[in-house]
């Protein structure tokens, strides 16, 4: 039987988060996502996709995006299709540098040693901290990235807890945190409460908090509904 996986969209942009931010990047989309965040920003990738085998997508890999070292396994949720994993497996063979985009929601510990796992770890504010699986901590390692997306004073005040009592600055490569999305000109997106960049990191610095502040990239580059970007 072939294996396949159902697939939302496929495009090579910047790289917009994570440690690699501003880097040429080829993105893979999976379909579907069991978490409904407060703030979700591809909630097309919920249902709509359509179901490719693996050879194909690592052949439009291969030929669309053979000139680009990194790719990102994003979604929705990839994890909730078991064939991603044969599909990073296939990847990592080919020489790429495979990057997991997942919640906090789902086992990260059947991954292949070599992809490197950017785990967003869901806030108080997202709705969704109740899905949070604690036993991920024990499976982060050096090369692993965790995120947080801040809503509110509330949500920092929780990610700090949680940051320490993990020791998350000696696990992983790096601690991510973003406030909650806005648009270029400051506006907040429909339905999202936005927290100023400038509000966290003023946050941050005065509890000297050893994190990475970033921003959506891409969403400063193009307009923030774009998709395939």
């Amino acid at each position: 039987m072939t294996d396949t996986l159902i697939i939302n969209e496929m495009f090579y942009s910047i790289q917009g988060e994570s440690t690699r931010a501003g880097r040429p990047c080829g993105f893979i989309r999976l379909t579907g996502c069991h978490l409904r965040c407060h703030y979700c920003d591809t909630e097309y990738a919920f249902h709509e996709g359509r179901r490719r085998t693996i050879d194909d997508i690592v052949a439009e890999v291969e030929a669309d995006f053979s000139r680009c070292n990194l790719i990102e396994i994003t979604g929705g949720e990839p994890l909730l299709q078991p064939k991603v994993h044969l599909l990073m497996r296939r990847l990592c063979d080919a020489g790429k540098t495979v990057l997991l985009e997942t919640s906090g929601a789902c086992d990260i510990s059947m991954c292949d040693p070599r992809v490197v796992r950017i785990m967003d770890i869901k806030t108080p504010d997202s709705g969704e901290a109740d899905h949070n699986l604690w036993t991920n901590m024990d499976h982060l390692n050096q090369q692993d990235e965790v995120k947080f997306v801040i809503c509110s004073r509330r949500d920092y005040q929780w990610a700090c807890e949680v940051i320490q009592r993990y020791d998350l600055a000696k696990r992983v490569r790096a601690i991510l945190m973003s406030p909650v999305a806005q648009t270029p000109s400051g506006e907040e997106l429909p339905g999202v409460s936005s927290l100023s960049l400038c509000e966290l990191a003023e946050w941050i610095l005065a509890d000297h908090l050893p994190v990475c502040l970033q921003m959506q990239l891409h969403k400063l580059i193009w307009d923030p509904m774009t998709r395939g970007v």
